[in-house]
């Protein structure tokens, strides 16, 4: 089967001059996608506006009436990073919509996995608030829609975005059915993402944050993959594994002080492609989150595609690695394993 793609050129009407967050991201990716040519070998996945309900679903009414009251009215700001334009409130209902309907295509069997090229991203946005560029939760409704629409009882989402995905872990942290794994910078931006935050009620030990000093690179987020990711997942036995993917961890990301490369990202995506082929018949889903370098972001995305795509001898790193060594991340994963019981 193919891997499956959505993307809606709609969303590139969300955009603010000057603000990182802006539909150049996007349209440079395509831009090299189309130049590579590897979308003649993708399945491309219809967009369409999310309906209300599924968005309703973990955000609250009122939030979704003043965002698209402010739409309405030309736009502002939902927070001073979170900007708001007079498309904004379809684009972030394409941006869920298109996710959802890539999500209905891999359970239906039609593509075997896919990415959803779309903004705005999601893995901040709160039940009543949009934040950190973010409006709506598309992991987090991803997730609740495959469990409402296809049953699924168990889901994995997993970020490796450079900022914790604060608004993705409130809405389940006290929710046994999603296991939410995080791999970031902290402290940084949100602020949260600690170590001990795993959740409460019946859902504790279903959050797992790996707060990562500054500094740490591939070789430090492949050996969490390794060594607290994969034994998370087996004892979880996920039967759908949804991906926040933010390339704002590379090295030469403006906005965060990480250092992964092109051939991490590339590794890290094949790790998930073979953790969701042993536990959940290969269904995994990628949404795009975070990466604010304009050149980095479309190579990182096509190297994404590549391994989904089940082709990773193809993927070339015009940037190659970090020329200053990345920073040991073994004792942040020691103390995970410790917490979570994975030693």
């Amino acid at each position: 089967m193919a891997t499956g793609y959505v993307y809606d050129p709609f969303n590139l009407k969300h955009t603010y001059p000057g603000h990182p967050e802006n539909h150049r991201r996007l349209e440079r990716t395509w831009d090299l996608l189309q130049q590579a040519g590897i979308l003649a070998s993708l399945h491309r996945v219809e967009s369409m506006p999310a309906p209300l309900e599924a968005v309703t679903g973990l955000h609250r009414v009122d939030y979704l009436e003043r965002l698209r009251q402010l739409s309405q009215q030309g736009g502002g700001f939902e927070d001073p990073d979170t900007y708001v334009v007079a498309a904004s409130y379809e684009a972030a209902l394409r941006a869920v919509g298109g996710l959802l309907h890539l999500v209905d295509q891999v359970m239906a069997g039609v593509v075997e996995n896919g990415f959803a090229l779309v903004r705005p991203p999601g893995h901040h946005a709160r039940p009543h608030r949009g934040m950190g560029f973010c409006l709506f939760g598309n992991a987090a409704l991803a997730a609740r829609h495959a469990q409402q629409a296809h049953s699924v009882e168990r889901v994995l989402i997993v970020d490796f975005d450079v900022h914790h995905g604060n608004g993705t872990q409130e809405m389940f942290y006290g929710d046994p059915s999603v296991l939410f794994f995080s791999i970031h910078q902290y402290p940084y931006y949100p602020g949260t993402g600690a170590l001990e935050e795993t959740g409460e009620g019946e859902g504790r030990g279903y959050t797992v944050n790996v707060p990562f000093p500054a500094g740490v690179g591939s070789q430090g987020y492949l050996q969490a993959f390794r060594e607290v990711l994969a034994p998370l997942a087996r004892r979880f036995q996920p039967q759908l594994i949804l991906v926040s993917a933010g390339y704002d961890a590379h090295w030469m990301d403006p906005l965060a002080a990480h250092r992964v490369d092109i051939q991490g990202y590339a590794a890290l995506v094949g790790h998930l492609v073979e953790l969701a082929d042993e536990l959940c018949g290969g269904r995994l889903v990628l949404t795009l989150e975070g990466g604010y370098h304009l050149e980095v972001l479309p190579h990182a995305v096509l190297a994404t595609l590549q391994v989904l795509a089940r082709n990773p001898q193809e993927v070339r790193d015009p940037f190659g690695p970090d020329p200053v060594a990345e920073r040991d991340g073994a004792p942040t994963i020691q103390a995970v394993q410790r917490l979570h019981h994975l030693s």
